[in-house]
This record gives structure tokens, sequence and C-alpha cells, in this order.
């Protein structure tokens, strides 16, 4: 019988990976720019980045459980990747997460690394000078991994 402590950090290892590769190589650049728009446009962008980014990590976690022999059921896989896909959803609509950030005391770190931010990086002319590290995309990252657990739990333990 597998630990299910092993199980647990395989899972997770390889949804970690698949999270990376699926947010930042898979979601288009379309995607990306329009995910947090309101409306229909916004929502299908978000859903459509969600299901290359759930797929992706199906590619990923099947070889992995197979290889491994992990008691992996598919109960737990519709279920794990089912909740992180939702979260996943839910924060990359973006307003759902910044009214989350400033419910939390976070507003001025997630505006940090943009022209919002009080302290906003700047060239030698005094423009804004924008930056890949975001206040706002380090919430997300972390939001995400925080589900990637939940996910990883589900999947090991039923």
């Amino acid at each position: 019988m597998t630990d299910p402590a092993a199980v647990f950090a395989a899972v997770f290892a390889a949804l970690f990976i698949a999270h990376s590769v699926g947010d930042h190589w898979v979601q288009s650049s379309c995607q990306a720019a329009t995910k947090g728009q309101p409306g229909r446009t916004g929502r299908l962008a978000c859903g459509r980045h969600v299901l290359g980014l759930t797929a992706t990590k199906g590619v990923v976690l099947v070889p992995v459980v197979l290889v491994l022999g992990l008691p992996v059921t598919a109960l737990g896989m519709v279920l794990g990747l089912g909740v992180d896909a939702v979260s996943h959803y839910w924060a990359d609509r973006r307003t759902t997460l910044k009214k989350l950030a400033d419910r939390c005391g976070k507003a001025e770190f997630y505006s940090l690394g943009t022209p919002a931010h009080p302290s906003h990086p700047t060239t030698a002319k005094g423009d804004y000078a924008p930056t890949l590290g975001t206040g706002a995309y380090a919430l997300d990252q972390s939001w995400h991994h925080l589900w990637l657990g939940v996910a990883a739990l589900l999947i090991a333990a039923l």
C-alpha cells in the first residue's frame, strides 16, 4: 500500500508543474488579456483558459499516477481537478481576487508594481516602467497554489 503522504506529494508536484506550464505556456495572450474583462467576452476567455489549464494538469498528472502506480480514483481526479478549476476561474476573473485582497487589507500590495501604487517603478524619464512582478500576480499565484494543495489532498484521499 502506498503512503497517502507520498501520494499527496507526488500529486501536488505534478499539479504544481502543470499549473506553471498551463498558466504561462498554454494560456494564449488573448486569454490573458481578456479573461478579466466584464461580460461574455471575459467569461469565455477565462473559461477557455481554465479548460486548457485543466487539460494540461490532466495530461501531466495521468502519467505520474500510472508510472508511479499511485492509488488514485477517477472520483478523486474529477473532484480535485474540478475544485481547482472553479477556484482558478474565480480568481482569474480578477475583480473577485481584487475584492478579496481589499477586504484582507492587501489593496496596497495588490497594486505593487503597477501605476496605481505610490512607489511604482519608473524609467529614467520618470514614466511608468512596466514590470512582470506585481502584487496582483503574487496574490494570484499564491491563491492558485493554495487550491493546488486542496486538489492534491482530494485526489490523494478519495
